[in-house]
């Protein structure tokens, strides 16, 4: 899976395999640009892959999502035809490579922000991820 950014700077996904359909449809739908949706996403994956439950369950309007030990599924609330089940490491090696490329979009330097200015946004979100939950994201240390 490969992503690019469309006319509006918004993420578009290409897949050869097309069981990765609804993989790809999640990431630039559901997460989007949203940093701290992926910090979310990421740390759920972190949690399954070490045996704990998800630290709080998918919520969207787009996808019903569920983590387990082994897999992900994907179920487009919207189009009964997309979903998928992957595995965790797959898609724990995806939604990193999604962070990596949305931490290296052109930043919407147009939009005033409140909290943490002077950091760039996906650094600003994470703060305000682990002031939110009260903890330091797993990734932490590893992916940023």
């Amino acid at each position: 899976m490969t992503f690019s950014i469309d006319q509006f700077k918004l993420p578009l996904y290409q897949v050869d395999d097309e069981r990765y359909e609804a993989l790809g449809v999640w990431l630039t739908t559901d997460i989007s640009i949203y940093f701290r949706v992926c910090l979310d996403a990421l740390a759920m994956i972190d949690d399954v892959s070490n045996g704990r439950q998800p630290f709080e369950e998918w919520s969207s309007d787009k996808f019903d999502v569920h983590f387990t030990p082994d897999r992900v599924s994907l179920q487009n609330q919207w189009l009964e035809f997309q979903h998928g089940e992957y595995p965790v490491p797959e898609i724990r090696e995806v939604l990193e490579r999604y962070w990596r490329f949305l931490v290296s979009m052109p930043e919407r330097t147009h939009l005033i922000r409140e909290y943490h200015p002077d950091l760039p946004q996906w650094q600003a979100d994470l703060l305000l991820w682990e002031e939110t939950w009260k903890r330091p994201h797993p990734y932490r240390g590893r992916l940023f």
